[in-house]
Parts: C-alpha cells; sequence; structure tokens
C-alpha cells in the first residue's frame, strides 16, 4: 500500500504502526520521526511563518474570513506518487489542507485512493484513530499493541497523579498575541496529569481569551506551547508578557512556574505522542510524584522578571 499522510498527527500514527516503509509523500510540516523529512512534500503554506504571533493570527482570521485556502495541495506530485490511501483531518480549519479539496483532488486521481478523515477531539478518540488507520491499511491487528501500550502509560500517570493533596490551576496556552486556550484532549489531559483547567473546555475548541481572563484564573502552573512553534520559536514571542497588566502577581510567576514547551511536537498533534505530552504536563504540575520520562523534551523555564514580581 502507498500512503499519503496530510497531516503530522497521521504521519507518526502510521509510523507508530511500523508502516513508515509505505509513507510515499506527507506535509511540509512532517518532523517526526526523523526519516520521514527526506519524503516528498505535497503541501505548502500560504502564510509566513516568520511572522509575529499577532501579525499571524491576523493573517488566518482573514483568510477564513475570506475562505481562502492557508494550504496549497501540490496535486502534480500527488498525482506523481499513486496513493492508495490519503490520511487527512477535518478537525481544524487552521491545521491542514481542506477536507473537501482533498477529496475534489483524490477524485481526479488514477484508481481513486481512498481518503480516510481523522477528527479525534478527545484522548480515547484519538487512540480510536490510531485502529482506524490501522484497518485502513490493511494491518488491523497491530492496533492492539500500539494501542494498549500507551493506555498503560496513561494509567500510569493516572495512577501516580491520583492521590495528590492538590491540583493546582493549570493554564496551558497554545498562542500567545493574542492568547488561546487549549481545547479538544488538552483540558482532558490536564485533568488527568493532576491539574484543573479553568481556562478551556474538554472536548471543545480552544478559544481566543483576553489577558484579563487568564490574570483573573490566577494559575499557578503556566505552560505556553504555540501551536506549530518549537519552544526556541515561541520564546521570541513572550515579549508580549512584559505588557500584560497583573502578570508578574500571578502565583506560576511568582513561584517560577512558567514553561515553554514545542507546540509542534507535543499538545497540537492528535497522535501517539498526546502521552508524551500527557507525561510532561504530569512532570510540571505534580513534579514530586512524576518526572520527565527518558526521551521527552524538557520544556524551558521562563525567567522571571523579579523587579516587577517585588513591586
Amino acid at each position: 500500500m502507498r500512503i499519503v499522510s496530510l497531516l503530522p498527527s497521521a504521519t507518526e500514527i502510521v509510523c507508530a504502526l511500523g508502516l513508515g516503509d509505505q509513507l510515499v509523500g506527507v506535509t511540509h510540516e512532517c518532523d517526526f520521526p526523523a526519516p520521514v523529512r527526506a519524503l516528498p512534500k505535497v503541501t505548502r503554506t500560504l502564510i509566513p511563518t516568520d511572522a509575529s504571533s499577532a501579525a499571524i493570527d491576523t493573517l488566518v482570521r482573514d483568510r477564513l474570513g475570506a475562505r481562502s485556502a492557508l494550504y496549497a495541495l501540490d496535486e502534480a506530485m500527488l498525482e506523481r506518487l499513486h496513493p492508495d490511501l490519503i490520511v487527512t483531518q477535518a478537525l481544524c480549519d487552521v491545521c491542514a489542507v481542506a477536507e473537501d479539496e482533498v477529496r475534489a483532488a483524490a477524485c481526479r486521481l488514477p484508481g481513486g485512493p481512498r481518503v480516510l478523515n481523522l477528527e479525534p477531539e478527545t484522548l480515547d478518540q484519538v487512540l480510536a484513530c490510531i485502529a482506524d488507520v490501522a484497518r485502513a491499511a490493511g494491518v488491523a491487528h497491530r492496533a492492539a499493541e500500539v494501542v494498549g501500550s500507551l493506555r498503560a502509560r496513561v494509567q500510569a500517570v493516572v495512577e501516580r497523579t491520583g492521590g495528590a493533596a492538590r491540583r493546582p490551576r493549570v493554564a496551558l496556552l497554545e498562542w500567545l498575541d493574542p492568547p488561546f486556550s487549549t481545547g479538544h484532549w488538552n483540558p482532558e489531559l490536564i485533568r488527568l496529569a493532576g491539574g484543573e483547567d479553568g481556562l478551556g473546555r474538554e472536548g471543545a475548541k480552544s478559544v481566543t481569551l483576553r489577558w484579563e481572563d487568564v490574570v483573573a484564573y490566577r494559575p499557578e502552573v503556566i505552560v505556553i506551547a504555540c501551536c506549530g512553534f518549537t519552544a526556541e520559536r515561541t520564546m521570541q514571542e513572550t515579549g508580549v508578557l512584559a505588557r500584560v497588566e497583573g502578570w508578574a502577581g500571578l502565583p506560576a510567576v511568582r513561584d517560577g512556574r512558567v514553561w515553554v514547551a514545542d507546540g509542534a511536537a507535543y499538545f497540537s498533534r492528535p497522535g501517539p505522542r498526546l502521552v508524551d505530552s500527557l507525561e510532561l504536563l504530569a512532570h510540571l504540575i505534580q513534579p514530586d510524584r512524576v518526572v520527565l520520562p527518558p526521551g521527552v523534551q524538557a520544556p524551558i523555564p521562563l525567567p522571571m522578571d523579579r523587579d516587577r514580581a517585588e513591586d
């Protein structure tokens, strides 16, 4: 079978199922595991990635409002790859080529490849998607072992955090200018990791916040994981925090519990590494109970402005 993935999380699912050798094309964003970086790219972004967070947000809103595409699909490359299976999504308009465009392109391809649409909103649904991909690829028997291993890791975290005396208030932000709460599976991850999320809702979309909302919540732990940004790229955007009234007085800031995580690797990709994301969160929220597992990238602690905090 020849598989094309139009979503980084789908690429990770395909590889987790041991189908990396059948993957023939990926998106411009697919970068894990490392070998997929050498595969032909079938998409490109129409949004400048080096723009500021505020500029990217404005461009995305303008293009969505005008019903303009955010990504371009290379149909000529897709035809040359001659896929049997194309894996895509319809969950988020900002994350991938529109499903309708993918299906239309597939209809024009010789042989009529199958299009599998993934649309998970919870952790259980993400794990179910692994079984969906396995079935579509003709290896349904492989899903049980992959999903079973991931569920065992989730259960291990729950057992470690379940007896915690306190569940701190957590703010997991997926954008900074403007601030966004995280949604879908991420509030669930916070709960499983031993924290409370008062800004996002389980199974619901992420929403634009006001900084007043974040400050009023008084989070005791803050994790900044800008969607699609590495931790280093997100650090370039943290200057906006200096303009947030009340930021320095937040418990998380005073206690040095503000971190910048890799939003490209964790939290925003509904695939196997959501369990890595859970383990990372549990370590940050309940450090006395959960250690950072090997292989999970440590977040960058955000330095505290002690002068402002003392004021």
